[in-house]
């Protein structure tokens, strides 16, 4: 069970009524290359969100309190936390 740190971009476009649809993931290098790539999106999306979390990529077991990078637009549960 090796953890390593992963840094995730998630975007949302609009769903169903107020709803919000996932895109796909987009998994980076580094924090920074994360942070970036979300503040590119915020404009095109919906909402979005760049996160560290620490995570057993194996078996899916992601960390419960990421560490957001940036955010932006309308998110879901628990990224909408201040």
């Amino acid at each position: 069970m090796a953890k390593e740190t992963v840094h995730i971009v998630q975007a949302y476009v609009a769903g169903r009524g107020k709803g919000l649809k996932a895109e796909q993931q987009i998994g980076c290098k580094t924090a920074e290359e994360a942070r970036r790539k979300a503040e590119r999106l915020a404009p095109l999306r919906e909402g979005v969100v760049a996160f560290s979390a620490t995570a057993d990529v194996e078996l899916g077991d992601y960390d419960e309190n990421p560490d957001i990078l940036f955010k932006a637009g309308r998110l879901p549960f628990p990224f909408d936390q201040a």
